[in-house]
This record gives C-alpha cells, structure tokens and sequence, in this order.
C-alpha cells in the first residue's frame, strides 16, 4: 500500500491510499472554501452517564445532490470536488461537515450536574472506490483489502490523537439508514470519550471475566461455531454468524478466530480472508431481497487506552429492512426503553443467508 497526503483548500487533510508502487501526482485544491465549522460540543446527560454530541452546522451538509454534483467523485472536466484528482483507488479526507473537529471551540460551561466540554475529535470520510454507481458489495478483493489497510492506518494514526478516546469505523448504506450521499464511502470518528455501547459490553465483559475467568467474546463465538446453526459462513482464520438475541431483522457479526483488540493488529492472511468473506456477506444481504439491501457495518474496536484486556475486535453487519416493502422502525419499546422486539427468529436468517451463497463468492472453510 502507498500512501499520498495533500490539503484540500480549506486546509483539510486528504489521504490517498493506492495499491503497489503507483505514483499519485499532485492535484491542488483550486476551489474557494468557507473555514470549517469550530462550533461542535459535547454535553453531559447525568440521567444516562453519557455525553451527547452537539453539531447543528450539519444541518447544512450536502443532502442527497444529483450523480453529477457527487462530491466524492474525482475531479474531473472542470468540475472541483472533494477529491481533487481525477480518479483514485481509495481516498479518506476529513470531513467538512464534522460532528467532531480538532479545532472545536470552547462552548459556555454548562452547570455542574450538566457541564459543557469542546466537541474536540476527528470525523473522516472514507471513499471506497471512484466509481459512483458501485458499492462495498461490488468492489474485488484487492480493492476491499486496499480498504482494510485503509481502516488499519486510520485507527493507528487517530488512536495518536491527543485526546482521542475510541476510534469508531463504519459505513451506513441507502437511503432508509440517513445516508445523504449515494457514493460508496463509509466514515470514521474519533471520540474524545469510550463510546455507551462499548462502554457497558467492556463493563459486562469485565464482569463475565471476573465471574469466569474467560473472555466473554471469546467464549460467544466458541458457542456459535459449536452450535452451528447460526452459522452463515466460515473460513480458518474468521466466522460470521447471526448472534443468538439479534436485535435487527437481519444481523451478522463477523469475528477473527485469534482475538485482535483493533484493526491494525489484523495480519495480512487475516485482511485477505476478511475482504473475501465481508464481500460474501455483503452479496447475500443484497440476494435476500433481490434488492440493494440497507446497512450499517460496525467495527467494534478497544478503546484507545482501556479494555485491551477484555475487548474481540469484531465487524456487526446489520439491516433495518424486515421484508422486500417493510423497514423495522424503532418504536416505543426500542427508542423510548431500549427494549428490543425482533419480528424474526435468528436461526431463521442464518439459515436464508446460508441458503443465499453465490458460487462466484462464497467463502467456505
């Protein structure tokens, strides 16, 4: 992998990441660019212990422009975009609508039960591919292991970040999930605080531990591959299952057989596998429904500084799509108690996944 850094006019950072010795020109940034927001800031909920990010300039982001405004496409016959060059591999730049920025200006205090800090952190976009009518679903194998060294780079290089706490990679794709640009990209956000979600799975981890004496990761994904009839698909060195409670109507959670905390820590027969089965994955969720199927993939990563002693660095794969015309909304039980209700069995999906392998893709052990 090579790896090629410029700024965009605003002095933004944009990174270039491209296969073998390939030798990326530099293209200058030649468009008039407002300075990026500094408002972003964090507030304290004392009611639920977490902290709660407020960004209002990103009611003004790019919403949903038509393929030839893409800002994500290369530059090209004129027209300036995000990405300057006119065509690339991978690229990751920092975004300019940022939930979280470095520069982040001090917000008014707060009160002492609801202090108010700097929304001070890092919000990256990751461009999977130039070409505007693909997905992650339609990249080859070497260019979705480009992407996965791309992730390793990003999570080592932000983890460095003074006051970054977790680094969060993650894709939503269509429309159903509050995507507002079609081009196959994903992001990456750097937190200055653990997130609640790892926070309470490293707490009940730490208390399976301290109860067993065994990683809670660990021991779930031995059950699984014992019991099998979660199971979607398995190579050596990864599995991916539907997990015995999922909470979405369609669920899969991939997970390395030799338990990683990150990203970064992934070797290279690691990678390989991965893209291969992620794309797998990925195409089944796209024959399901004999549709583009609406995501978000999650990468479940330690903290910066905590939990290396408990976390599974794992991939959560999963839809809000219940049926070809239905989505599973959040209602009273999800959004107001976070309670979840499923409307389908897990081993029920597994088995459809299973079911769903194409020839051309499946991974197999």
């Amino acid at each position: 992998m090579k790896k090629t850094t410029a700024r965009l006019a605003d002095g933004r950072q944009i990174i270039y990441f491209d296969t073998g010795d390939a030798e990326r020109a530099h293209h200058p940034d030649q468009r008039d660019l407002p300075p990026v927001s500094t408002s972003s800031q964090l507030r304290y909920d004392p009611v639920l212990d977490e902290w709660v990010v407020m960004a209002s300039h990103r009611q003004d982001r790019t919403h949903l422009p038509q393929a030839d405004q893409c800002p994500l496409c290369p530059s090209r016959d004129g027209r300036q975009t995000e990405i300057p060059a006119p065509d690339y591999q991978v690229a990751v730049f920092e975004n300019r609508f940022p939930s979280l920025s470095s520069a982040a200006a001090d917000p008014p205090p707060g009160t002492p039960l609801t202090p108010h800090a700097p929304g001070r952190g890092r919000c990256e976009v990751v461009c999977f591919s130039s070409d505007h009518d693909g997905s992650f679903a339609t990249l080859d194998p070497a260019q979705a292991r480009l992407v996965v060294d791309a992730w390793a780079d990003r999570t080592a290089a932000l983890s460095e970040h003074p006051g970054v706490e977790q680094v969060f990679c993650f894709e939503n794709r269509g429309e159903e999930i509050g995507v507002t640009l079609s081009h196959p990209h994903g992001q990456i956000y750097a937190y200055p605080f653990v997130t609640p979600h790892t926070a309470r799975m490293l707490d009940s981890a730490q208390r399976y531990h301290d109860r067993t004496g065994a990683n809670l990761f660990a021991d779930v994904l031995a059950e699984e591959r014992a019991a099998g009839e979660r199971i979607v698909a398995e190579t050596e060195h990864w599995t991916a299952f539907v997990p015995a409670a999922a909470r979405w109507p369609v669920e899969v959670h991939l997970y390395p057989s030799r338990r990683v905390t990150s990203i970064p820590e992934l070797d290279d027969t690691e990678r390989d596998e991965f893209a291969r089965l992620y794309l797998d994955m990925l195409g089944r969720f796209d024959a399901l429904y004999d549709q583009p199927l609406p995501y978000i993939a999650a990468w479940h990563q330690a903290p910066v500084r905590t939990g290396h002693d408990l976390a599974y660095l794992h991939l959560r794969l999963f839809s809000i799509k219940r049926a070809p015309n239905k989505l599973k909304y959040l209602a009273g039980s999800e959004s107001a108690m976070g309670a979840f209700v499923t409307d389908v069995l897990p081993e029920d999906v597994a088995a459809r996944l299973r079911d769903l392998a194409r020839p051309a893709t499946e991974v197999t052990s």
